[in-house]
């Protein structure tokens, strides 16, 4: 994701997050049955998602943290 996606998700509600979170755990199931296939065009597509949904576990972790300091 660039900086900028990751701004706008940083601003975006919770549960947001976590139906994006559910659609790319998805989309990587999806990627993984086509490697496996042999069908998949785009092996890069497969760190892609693993790197945005670190990241979108680390927006969580974070204002998870947050709410607790408070």
């Amino acid at each position: 994701m660039k900086a900028k996606e990751l701004k706008e998700l940083r601003n975006s509600e919770q549960k947001d997050l976590q139906v994006k979170l559910l659609d790319l755990k998805e989309e990587l199931f999806n990627l993984r049955f086509q490697l496996a296939t042999g069908q998949l065009e785009n092996p890069m597509r497969i760190k892609e998602v693993k790197k945005s949904i670190a990241q979108i576990k680390t927006i969580l972790r974070e204002e998870e943290l947050k709410a607790y300091q408070q």
